[in-house]
């Protein structure tokens, strides 16, 4: 089941977690600190809080899938369709491991592709490579065209 990701950010997380919880009558699936994420079946969603400056605005939307094919095949989809993507990457972000890719909407809104690999004990965003790992996040500017890595994506 492929579900809509919305994730915000939060200025106290204890206050949105205990909002969120009675708004869609469901606790989190994922509690750490400064973080939390509820996968609500109805409606489909998965939710993404964040804790930090910035509370009350949007951090990113997202699709996610249920197999790194999937993401390849919404990547492949998208680069043919002309939309810049940052290609295909695995990640370690937001206490999980992923396969993902990101696009821009026309006024810059961060999108994300992705299925979830297994969980992880950071928040911070890196992008494993050879052995050694780069920072990076919804990516402030994609740019990157079908078939081309990202060199960097942090804002």
């Amino acid at each position: 089941m492929s579900r809509v990701q919305l994730a915000l950010n939060v200025s106290n997380i204890d206050e949105a977690v205990a909002f969120y919880s009675k708004l869609f009558a469901t606790d989190p699936a994922k509690r750490k600190p400064g973080y939390a994420n509820f996968a609500i079946a109805d409606p489909p969603l998965k939710l993404v809080l964040s804790e930090g400056e910035g509370g009350g605005s949007l951090n990113h939307l997202g699709v996610e899938v249920e197999s790194g094919a999937e993401v390849e095949a919404a990547e492949a989809r998208l680069s043919s369709d002309g939309v810049q993507t940052t290609g295909v990457d695995d990640t370690v972000c937001c206490y999980a491991t992923k396969t993902e890719t990101w696009v821009e909407d026309p006024d810059g809104a961060p999108w994300e592709f992705y299925v979830k690999t297994g969980d992880a004990e950071q928040m911070t965003n890196t992008i494993p490579t050879d052995g050694e790992t780069a920072q990076c996040c919804a990516p402030a500017s994609v740019g990157v065209g079908a078939g081309e890595s990202a060199t960097g994506c942090c804002s």
